[in-house]
């Protein structure tokens, strides 16, 4: 196994590429990612944001200064309204407009893109994730990027040639074509078509919407805006783009990050950056990518509802990006969790892995599934002092949080006596808080039914002699056992003496307790629940 995490690889590749363009080391990396934000922004995209991210974190821990900047889209045309947006009759009629002058249909934000962009802005943080945020529309607006349009019209025939380089005649562009397009003054719309250029900086368009008519300066007409395999581009070159990944549509051969390639160099004098292809991510139990347009999304706020950040993260540091995979939300939450804590253990030392390839693999992908990477500090100086952090199983947490019906301080207090002092330091209490409050969403949202319960509030009407045998040899010795093997030998005794099946003791002790057939693991739940309330329902 190398020991080299994908983002570290990443990295180095950036660092060698454009150390060998420049002539030699550059002051600043500059890392971009970037989305329109015409309908809820998902955890799709925000595979590429978080796929930058890492690279980010890498390219910082070398030691080099970063700039990681997220640009938002929003002065792209609104061209279809989203099947699970509010007030649709009233989005409808805002179909080509700039997105950034939809109205919001909850009525929150300034705008539709600006509801969506609040979304992610304020969700990101809790992720460890802080970009700085490009605003297109207040650029285009401002007419920030004249003298790249200018340049686009002066090369328009040649633009043409390589939009044309990678299609076959079918799919050419044919006849006069412009390398740009005009919202019009009027009526807001993209419905134009551009009648000539002076050759300076005079756009004449006339629009076949409203009917208007004109002849605008682009230094100062805030209509005007490079089409997307222009502006992609071109912003590379402004920004200085040294690294962008792509999803593989857009990296398909002869697809948009080819045609940018060209574009960047051969009219913006721009090597285009460093990239690598990610892949779609599926919901478990659906087919086919996720899509905005369709409705069918899961948010990172969704995907927070069930995994904490550092979980969260993890799903992505330990999933190469060209790899598609699916976001579960049934019980594979289980097992995910599972394996972070295994990740952890091995990353902080604490079980043995068969070599150091190992060790350094899991501890990097531990590391940069940390969104703050003061925790790291925090964890491992804990585990210096011996005091290494405490793991609870998730499916132990869900089963505690159902026995205390969703209260979280009587099951915080349950877990410090767990602990050797009887306590749980304040950092650690924070990190159990963030995965009881998940534990209990699951529980009650996603979980099969077959894995929900609740104790009843009173006694049961009628309890079996099997069950009052259990309470007498079991329940009343609880304290007695030193794990739940012992525990379990006794149960098995019970049922023997009591002259039934073991199984037909399981279903009556859980019908005495839960109302139901089966549920967790008898010996586990009968020593978790306590022997003082066992008591007390029984």
């Amino acid at each position: 196994m190398s020991n080299m995490h994908w983002a570290d690889v990443t990295a180095g590749k950036i660092i060698r590429e454009r150390r060998a363009l420049d002539g030699g080391e550059k002051e600043l990396y500059t890392c971009a990612s970037g989305i329109t934000p015409s309908g809820t922004v998902h955890i799709g995209n925000f595979r590429e944001i978080i796929s930058v991210d890492l690279v980010v974190r890498a390219l910082r821990d070398l030691g080099k200064n970063v700039r990681f900047i997220y640009s938002w889209d929003d002065y792209d045309v609104f061209r279809k309204v989203p099947l699970n947006m509010p007030q649709p009759e009233m989005l409808t009629k805002y179909l080509r407009f700039p997105i950034t002058m939809v109205p919001d249909p909850w009525g929150r934000d300034t705008s539709y893109a600006r509801h969506h962009e609040v979304d992610i802005e304020t969700m990101l943080p809790v992720m460890g994730i802080h970009p700085e945020f490009l605003y297109q529309a207040d650029r285009y607006r401002d007419c920030f990027y004249a003298d790249y349009i200018k340049i686009a019209l002066e090369n328009k025939d040649k633009l043409k040639d390589i939009l044309n380089y990678y299609r076959d005649d079918e799919h050419k562009i044919q006849g006069v074509w412009w390398p740009v397009s005009v919202f019009c003054s009027e009526c807001e719309k993209d419905t134009t078509e551009i009648d000539g250029w002076d050759g300076d900086w005079g756009l004449s368009y006339h629009c076949t919407s409203c009917g208007k008519s004109e002849t605008v300066d682009i230094r100062h007409a805030p209509g005007v805006k490079l089409p997307w395999r222009v502006d992609w581009p071109m912003r590379w070159a402004h920004e200085h783009t040294d690294f962008e990944p792509a999803g593989k549509d857009h990296h398909s051969q002869g697809g948009s990050f080819d045609t940018s390639r060209l574009v960047s160099k051969q009219i913006y004098d721009w090597e285009a950056p460093v990239t690598f292809r990610y892949d779609f991510i599926g919901i478990k139990g659906n087919a086919g990518k996720m899509s905005s347009s369709s409705g069918r999304v899961i948010t990172i706020e969704d995907l927070l509802r069930v995994y904490t950040p550092e979980v969260s993260r993890f799903l992505f540091a330990g999933t190469r990006p060209n790899t598609e995979f699916t976001i579960s939300f049934d019980l594979d939450v289980i097992k995910i969790y599972e394996d972070y804590d295994r990740t952890e253990r091995i990353a902080l030392g604490l079980v043995d892995v068969k070599n150091e390839d190992e060790y350094k693999y899991e501890r990097r992908i531990w590391e940069l599934s940390q969104p703050d990477s003061e925790d790291i500090r925090v964890i491992d100086s804990h585990v210096k002092a011996g005091r290494p952090p405490i793991q609870v199983p998730f499916r132990h947490l869900c089963n505690l949080m159902q026995i205390h019906d969703g209260d979280i301080e009587a099951t915080l207090k349950q877990i410090c006596e767990y602990t050797s002092h009887g306590e749980l330091e304040k950092w650690r209490e924070n990190y159990f808080r963030a995965r009881l409050e998940r534990a209990w969403y699951w529980v009650n949202e996603c979980a099969p039914e077959d894995f929900q319960f609740r104790l009843r509030k009173e006694k049961a009407a009628e309890i079996e002699p099997c069950v009052m045998a259990l309470k007498e040899q079991v329940i009343e010795h609880l304290d007695e056992f030193a794990d739940d093997k012992a525990c379990s030998t006794a149960i098995y005794a019970a049922a023997e003496s009591a002259g039934v099946d073991p199984k037909a003791l399981f279903k009556a002790a859980y019908q005495a307790l839960i109302g139901k057939d089966q549920g967790p693991r008898l010996a586990n739940f009968l020593r978790t629940i306590g022997k003082k309330r066992l008591l007390e329902l029984l």
